[in-house]
């Protein structure tokens, strides 16, 4: 049976889930924005055997409160200590996804001992120059023309046109589309302007950095990044845009596993 949790954190109610064995290792995965918990489907089949597994909803999404404002990734960070705190996992590995990389970047920086590994998907370490008014351009979308039209937009821009019209999007689709408007909102603000630039010299823990090698400018950001960071990795996966765990979960689970099994 799903194992189900709501925690209260800062007023609001977060939904998450376990899974996996009790006595294994910790893994926390973090959602891209306008997705949820479901996003990890693939993996956590892929991982549950070996590893205990927490997912969890971001502010405003899946069965997660939304807030009464914009956040930042202070704030978002600042909820993945928060439920550290309540399952009581000292340390644990790290997977972000998109949003989930200046997330983890931010539990990094300010809880660094909770950090075992880090794994870093398809994400940036600062707001891409233009990116806050690419931002705000895509919260006046929504709220011009609702979730429905963002997620058909969304789901173009992520997937290859043959994955999307296979149907295999659907799931992610209706993810964004479900999506409350003002959950993503208030996480598309703190997309607008957020730099963990300097973090990146600092971190002393094994980093993995996955990108779907379709990404737009991506490679090349993500590229850069594995410079700055002691020791880390970066894989590429082919025939994959922005969310390669969705789009070839085969190849970006090989890497996930081969880099947790070291």
């Amino acid at each position: 049976m799903p194992d189900f949790h709501t925690v209260e954190i800062d007023g609001l109610r977060f939904r998450c889930r376990l899974d996996g064995d009790d006595a294994a290792p910790w893994l926390v995965f973090s959602n891209s924005l306008g997705t949820d918990l479901t996003v990890w489907d693939g993996q956590v089949a892929a991982l549950a055997g070996r590893f205990r597994i927490l997912r969890y909803d971001q502010r405003g999404h899946g069965g997660t409160t939304v807030p009464a404002g914009p956040c930042d990734f202070a704030r978002l960070g600042g909820d993945v200590a928060a439920l550290l705190d309540r399952f009581g996992i000292a340390r644990c590995g790290f997977v972000g996804l998109s949003m989930g990389v200046p997330t983890g970047l931010d539990l990094a920086a300010r809880h660094p001992e909770r950090v075992e590994r880090l794994v870093l998907c398809d994400g940036q370490a600062a707001t891409a120059p233009g990116g806050a008014e690419q931002w705000a351009e895509r919260i006046r979308q929504v709220r011009a023309d609702g979730m429905a039209a963002f997620a058909e937009a969304t789901v173009a821009r992520w997937f290859a046109p043959g994955f999307v019209a296979s149907g295999r999007a659907d799931k992610v689709r209706a993810m964004v589309a479900a999506t409350p408007a003002e959950g993503l909102v208030a996480c598309a603000t703190a997309l607008q302007g957020f730099d963990y630039a300097a973090v990146l010299p600092t971190l002393r823990v094994p980093v993995l950095l996955v990108v779907g090698a379709r990404d737009g400018a991506l490679p090349a950001t993500m590229a850069a990044m594995r410079e700055k960071i002691p020791g880390a990795a970066l894989v590429e996966i082919a025939d994959a845009g922005h969310i390669p765990n969705v789009e070839q979960p085969a190849a970006f689970n090989q890497a996930l596993a081969g880099f947790l099994d070291q």
